[in-house]
C-alpha cells in the first residue's frame, strides 16, 4: 500500500511537471494557482494542523515575501530575492514567535490576524513615506519558469509536512495539540517545538509570495496582505482535512476547481459558498476529504 501510494504521488508530480509542455498559458496560470495554494496550505498544517494553534495571519508571510522580492528585484540577482523572501519570513516568525505562541485558542487567531494587518499598514506607511504607491516589476521570468519554481515550492512543502508528521518533532507537536500542559509536564520542549513549527510554516509562504509578485508583475500591499489569502489557506486545510500532506492537496484541488467554475458563472457568491463549505465540513465532516476517503477505503 505504501509503495502504491508513493508511485501515485510520483506519477502526479511527473504529470504536473509536463503541464507547461502540454498546455497553453491559461492552463499554466491555473497550474501556478493550484500549486501556490497547495504550498500555502501544506505550510499552514505544519503549525496549525499539528499543534492546534489556528493561524489566521499567514498572509503576513506571503505579503512579506512579495515585498522583499520587489524591493530586491533589479538590485540583486533573482535567486537572492527569492531566497531572501523565504529567509525574511522565517526570521520574522522566529522574532515574533515566542511572545505570539504564548497565546492560545481564539486569542491566538485574533492575534495572528491583527499581526498581519499591522505589518500591512506598516508597509503601506513606509511606501507612502518613500513616495511609492505600488511597485511594478519589469523583466519578470517567463510563465513556465515561474510554474517550475512554484512546483518546486509545492513539492518541498508537501515533503516538509509529510516528514514532520512522521518525525519526533511531529510527535511532540501532536502531544501539544492533545494537551499542552500535560506535554510540558512530561518533558516535551513545548516552546521550542512551537517556534520551530512556526518558522517552518513561514518560510515557504514567503517564497510563494515572491514568485507570485513576479507572476503579477505588480506589488500592492492591500492585495499582498489580504485577509482573503489567510481565509483561503484555512478553508483548503479544513476541507482537505487532517494534519497530513494529502489533505491540503485535496482541499486545494477542490477549491481551485470550484473557484474557476464560480468565477466564470457566479463570481458574486464565491465567498458565500466558501464560507458555507467551511462551516459544513467543520460540523459534519471534521476529518475533511482525506479523512472521509480513508474511512471509505477501510474494509
Amino acid at each position: 500500500m505504501i509503495r502504491r501510494t508513493a508511485w501515485m504521488w510520483v506519477g502526479l508530480a511527473l504529470a504536473m511537471a509536463a503541464l507547461p509542455q502540454l498546455g497553453g498559458d491559461y492552463l499554466i496560470g491555473l497550474g501556478i494557482t493550484l500549486l501556490m495554494w497547495i504550498a500555502l496550505a501544506e505550510s499552514w498544517i505544519v503549525l496549525s494542523g499539528m499543534t492546534g494553534y489556528v493561524s489566521f495571519g499567514h498572509a503576513v508571510f506571503y505579503g512579506l515575501g512579495a515585498y522583499v522580492m520587489v524591493v530586491c528585484w533589479n538590485n540583486l540577482p533573482g535567486w537572492a530575492g527569492f531566497l531572501g523572501a523565504g529567509l525574511a519570513a522565517g526570521l520574522f516568525a522566529l522574532a515574533i514567535g515566542y511572545p505570539v505562541l504564548r497565546v492560545r485558542g481564539p486569542y491566538f487567531v485574533i492575534l495572528t490576524y491583527g499581526l498581519a494587518e499591522l505589518v500591512k499598514f506598516l508597509i503601506i506607511n513606509t511606501e507612502a513615506a518613500l513616495g511609492k504607491f505600488g511597485r511594478l516589476v519589469f523583466g519578470a521570468p517567463p510563465l513556465a519558469t515561474l510554474y517550475y519554481l512554484m512546483l518546486g515550492l509545492a513539492t518541498l512543502a508537501v515533503l516538509i509536512a509529510w516528514t514532520v508528521r512522521r518525525s519526533r518533532l511531529g510527535l511532540g507537536l501532536a502531544a501539544i495539540r492533545e494537551d499542552e500542559t500535560a506535554a510540558e509536564n512530561a518533558g516535551v520542549p513545548v516552546a521550542r517545538l512551537k517556534l520551530i513549527a512556526f518558522a517552518l510554516s513561514a518560510a515557504i509562504p514567503g517564497m510563494v509570495g515572491a514568485v507570485m509578485a513576479l507572476r503579477s508583475s505588480y506589488f500592492e500591499p492591500l492585495q499582498a496582505f489580504s485577509p482573503t489569502v489567510s481565509f483561503n489557506i484555512v478553508a483548503m486545510a479544513v476541507i482537505g482535512g487532517g494534519d497530513d500532506a494529502p489533505g491540503p492537496i485535496l482541499g486545494a484541488l477542490f477549491l481551485v476547481l470550484l473557484s474557476e467554475l464560480l468565477w466564470a458563472h457566479l463570481p458574486e457568491v464565491y465567498m458565500i459558498i466558501l464560507g458555507l463549505l467551511v462551516i459544513g465540513f467543520v460540523l459534519f465532516a471534521p476529518e475533511g476529504l482525506h479523512g472521509r476517503l480513508q474511512r471509505l477505503r477501510r474494509p
